[in-house]
C-alpha cells in the first residue's frame, strides 16, 4: 500500500487492518508453527505495521512508546491522542 499517499485518517485504518493481520496469523502460528506460508504472511505484515506506525509516529505522534523518540523533553501525552482528533 502507498503509505506515503494516505490521509491521516486512512493511514490509522491501515494501521488497524495490518495490526489485526498480525496478531490473528500470530494466534495461528502459536498451534502451526511449521506452517512457512503463514510464517511468511507474518513477516510481511508485520513489516507493513512496523513502517506504517513509523511513518504516523513521523507525521503526527507516536502511537506507541517505543516509537517515542528522544526530542529533549518527554512529550508522549502532550500530542492529541487519535480518538481526542476524530481520526480513529
Amino acid at each position: 500500500m502507498k503509505q506515503n499517499m494516505m490521509s491521516r485518517t486512512q493511514l490509522l485504518q491501515w494501521i488497524n487492518e495490518v495490526s489485526f493481520a498480525v496478531t490473528e496469523i500470530a494466534l495461528y502460528l502459536d498451534t502451526h508453527p511449521d506452517d512457512t506460508e503463514a510464517l511468511t504472511f507474518f513477516q510481511n505484515y508485520n513489516e507493513e505495521r512496523k513502517k506504517a506506525l513509523k511513518l504516523y509516529s513521523s507525521a503526527y505522534a507516536p502511537l506507541t512508546l517505543d516509537l517515542a523518540e528522544d526530542t529533549g523533553h518527554w512529550d508522549w501525552a502532550s500530542e492529541p491522542w487519535p480518538w481526542e482528533g476524530g481520526y480513529c
